[in-house]
């Protein structure tokens, strides 16, 4: 399910919903081998006091949010406050069945 942060500008929340896409897509094709998505599933769940302000330079992801900006990213925060990250985390999980992967 989409979630916005309630302090998220309208430009903020349009790139969530390009990488929310762009997850969804990603976790739904058949190519994309299971435990990449089990990696993106396991980010999503995690804690951000986990990465202790971490860039992540994840392939999936950083295509994502470089192909929605325009710019060329080689790295996105991984904060759950992180429009780009969030979405495509979220597209991925959301994008998967529920009895896949334990969720």
């Amino acid at each position: 399910m989409e979630s916005y942060d309630d302090n998220w500008t309208e430009t903020q929340r349009a790139l969530y919903d390009e990488c929310y896409r762009a997850g969804g897509e990603w976790a739904e094709d058949p190519d994309t081998p299971s435990d990449d998505v089990q990696h993106v599933i396991n980010l999503a769940e995690a804690d951000d006091d986990a990465f202790t302000d971490a860039e992540i330079d994840y392939p999936p992801l950083v295509d994502a949010v470089t192909q929605v900006t325009g710019v060329n990213v080689t790295s996105v925060p991984a904060r759950h406050d992180d429009p780009g990250f969030r979405g495509f985390v979220d597209g991925v999980r959301d994008g998967v069945d529920d009895d896949v992967f334990g969720l």
